[in-house]
């Protein structure tokens, strides 16, 4: 059984996929109106979470195939059901990259438990904060805190973090799985509801084995030549962060408003 994904030309590379998704785009739409307030602010990232990690693991979990009794089998015990499903053996985790990621992260959490081995599934936890300059620029990632379960080899590792802006986030919180926690996974997936070229360039350098998955991309700031390229043609000429590191058009601040705290 194959899956084809569907997702937008661009030049980014391989291991990213900007879905082609006219539904999730118009969730994403109504998540970014300035109109929109709890509890629709949750209730749509929900909805979109729910709808990307379904394509993300179409697309890459791994499956078996299976023989099993129906409800008909007593009936036509001839006729069992033969079917391709996920191979449920397989190990998962989703980061919960607190604070954006924490409501991401368990909705991604319920829904795998419901798919997969529930014993094979767990959430860890990272407490990650922006580091920023006099000017509110963004310089780095301080990690504050990290509850991680266990070792995860042969896992795929899934970090569901809203905004992908500058990258460090992710990069830092790669790094401690790769460098400080035990065993070598089987995948490393990013979920983003919003990238940027900058995120991109600077996640794909750093971890050229990353797959991201994205709703939308957002280059609200290059030049006209690129903007009426595809995605990532005019790569040096495509800017979505302003000065201080907000997405644009984006969204604002997603982590505040999924949790009504501004700050």
């Amino acid at each position: 059984m194959s899956f084809r994904l569907s997702e937008i030309e661009h030049h980014y590379g391989k291991n990213v996929h900007i879905l082609s998704d006219p539904c999730a785009r118009s969730w994403l739409a109504r998540l970014c109106s300035p109109s929109t307030f709890q509890p629709q602010i949750n209730s749509l990232v929900e909805y979109l979470y729910t709808g990307l990690l379904k394509t993300c693991m179409n697309n890459e979990f791994p499956r078996k195939r299976v023989r099993q009794p129906t409800r008909m089998t007593a009936m036509h015990p001839e006729a069992p059901l033969e079917e391709e499903v996920f191979d449920t053996d397989t190990r998962i985790v989703t980061v919960n990259l607190a604070r954006a990621g924490t409501f991401p992260s368990h909705v991604c959490y319920g829904l795998l438990n419901n798919v997969m081995d529930p014993q094979l599934v767990r959430q860890d936890h990272i407490l990650a904060s922006r580091l920023t300059d006099d000017a509110q620029k963004v310089t780095g990632t301080a990690l504050g805190g990290a509850k991680i379960g266990g070792d995860v080899d042969a896992s795929i590792v899934i970090f569901p973090d809203p905004m992908g802006a500058t990258g460090n986030t992710l990069v830092s919180s790669l790094d401690h799985y790769k460098k400080v926690v035990g065993g070598k996974a089987l995948k490393y997936i990013a979920l983003h509801l919003i990238v940027t070229p900058e995120y991109l360039k600077n996640v794909t350098a750093q971890h050229p084995d990353l797959l991201i998955y994205a709703v939308r991309v957002d280059r609200g700031l290059s030049t006209p030549k690129a903007l009426q390229a595809a995605p990532g043609l005019y790569w040096n000429e495509e800017r979505g962060l302003n000065d201080k590191h907000y997405i644009v058009p984006g969204g604002g601040g997603f982590g505040e408003i999924m949790n009504n705290s501004f700050v």
